[in-house]
């Protein structure tokens, strides 16, 4: 069907014993979207990703992932999907080349059709030069590129990335994204988890994670919308742990954290001004040297949610 889902879970539940490590988790993703699943380390994101991939069993709950049901049929889900887990599953005894090759076995490309796939994986990796490296002597971020070339060499119409850019440098994350969206930008529907708040800004739609629950689950706009309605101030002042206190247990201020050497408060619509702000701290003996506004980040939204405790 034209308007099928890519991913459809409701109620997904994973329990270790008398660990719940994914409870009650629902949401959709259309075709075509990347899509950001966000919390910290422990959260429940590769949990919920290796039940969506067919790896693990749900405890409780249903989903769909192209069409297929995960508890029915799981090898067919992994016929449909690409996976790049955290730990990129490459063989470091082999060349670039000869992982490729490998993986075109695995999925069971045809003989002549592999060729020109390994060519098109290697273009898209930059990694045409690579070939005959051992994959033992990559650096992080070609290591990267690797796996998922590895990943995507069958064409898969759904790509799941578990942690895709933990461990590499920033050139190497902000370039792995030109890749992601290069993608998508070809049909190729995303799904990748990251504890990296700024990552999901570059998404279409973000799930948060925090202990096992799913906060939220929408577009970037939408949830800073709904969950930050007012105005973000940077405040710089000192001393700044006391500015931090003293904003927070202000009447309106929905939070107020560190931001570097500065301290980012968020304060409900009208709430304060910021010479209201000023004054407010220098009465309490704080010295303030400069307030700005900002625009909110989704790292403010999930602060707000995992403190409010949803879920």
């Amino acid at each position: 069907m034209a308007d099928q889902k890519a991913i459809s879970a409701r109620n997904l539940t994973k329990r270790f014993g008398d660990f719940t490590a994914v409870d009650g988790v629902s949401f959709d993703v259309e075709r075509g979207q990347v899509v950001g699943y966000l919390g910290p380390n422990g959260s429940g994101k590769t949990t919920t990703i290796r039940m969506l991939c067919g790896l693990l069993s749900p405890t409780e709950g249903s989903a769909e992932v192209m069409g297929v049901d995960i508890l029915k049929d799981p090898e067919a889900v992994k016929r449909k999907i690409g996976y790049m887990s955290q730990k990129f599953s490459l063989y470091d005894d082999l060349t670039v080349l000869e992982n490729l090759e490998f993986y075109a076995g695995v999925y069971e490309i045809p003989k002549e059709e592999e060729s020109a796939r390994v060519a098109e994986v290697l273009a898209m990796a930059g990694l045409e030069r690579r070939t005959r490296s051992a994959t033992s002597d990559l650096s992080g971020g070609w290591r990267q590129r690797l796996a998922l070339g590895c990943a995507i060499i069958h064409r898969p119409p759904l790509l799941f990335l578990d942690e895709p850019t933990s461990g590499v440098d920033p050139v190497a994350r902000r370039e792995f994204w030109e890749l992601i969206y290069e993608l998508a930008e070809g049909g190729t529907t995303i799904f990748v988890t990251t504890h990296y708040m700024d990552e999901a800004e570059h998404c279409e739609r973000v799930g948060f994670m925090h202990a096992g629950h799913l906060l939220a689950f929408d577009t970037p706009n939408a949830l800073k919308g709904e969950y930050l309605r007012g105005t973000a101030w940077l405040v710089e002042a000192s001393p700044l742990l006391e500015a931090v206190e003293a904003l927070g247990q202000l009447p309106g201020v929905i939070q107020a954290r560190m931001h570097g050497d500065r301290v980012l408060a968020i304060t409900g619509p009208k709430q304060w001004t910021a010479d209201a702000i000023s004054e407010t701290l220098a009465s309490r003996r704080i010295q303030v040297a400069n307030i700005t506004t900002a625009d909110p980040t989704l790292e403010d939204v999930f602060t707000f949610l995992a403190h409010r405790g949803q879920g």
